[in-house]
Formats: C-alpha cells, structure tokens, sequence
C-alpha cells in the first residue's frame, strides 16, 4: 500500500511547488526526492529567503503554517522530508 506522501504524484507536486517558489528551474536531471535543498552540496543553491518562499507556499497551499524553528529547517532538508513533514502534519 502506497500512502500519498510518498505517491510519485504528490512528490511532483511538491517540487513544482518548492521550484515555483523559488523561481528556479529543476537542475540538470530534475530534482531528487532526498538532494539537499539547502546548504553547500544543494545545488538549487537555496538561501533563507528562499526557505520563506518555500514555507509561505506550503501555509498557502496545505494551510499549514511552518514557522522559523528547527523542525522547519529539518522539514526542508529535502523534498522527502518535507513531504513527510506534511504527512505528520495530516496534510498530504
């Protein structure tokens, strides 16, 4: 049984959503479900005005507010973990 969170569907979702907000195209090959968003190997080469792109995006299209604490920033670790964040959270 496949649960939403990890559907191909919603993982592509999520990325359109993350890239969108963020204004940046998918790097050479897509985007990997566990590739680091933010940090040195991060090839997206995030930053944290990115990272509150990326929350303001969730909050307005999951409804879930994800205010600046260390769970955010390990939600945001990469687009598995945030996938899985907003399964804990009931909104995936």
């Amino acid at each position: 049984m496949t649960s939403t969170v990890s559907s191909p569907e919603f993982i592509a979702r999520l990325k359109a959503l993350v890239l969108e907000a963020v204004e940046k195209d998918a790097p050479p090959g897509g985007l990997g479900d566990d590739e680091p968003l933010f940090g040195p190997e991060a090839r997206l080469d995030l930053d944290s005005l990115d990272a509150l792109q990326v929350s303001m995006a969730i909050q307005q299209h999951f409804g879930l507010r994800m205010p600046d604490s260390k769970d955010t920033r390990r939600a945001m670790t990469s687009i598995a973990h945030l996938a899985e964040h907003l399964a804990q959270a009931g909104k995936a």
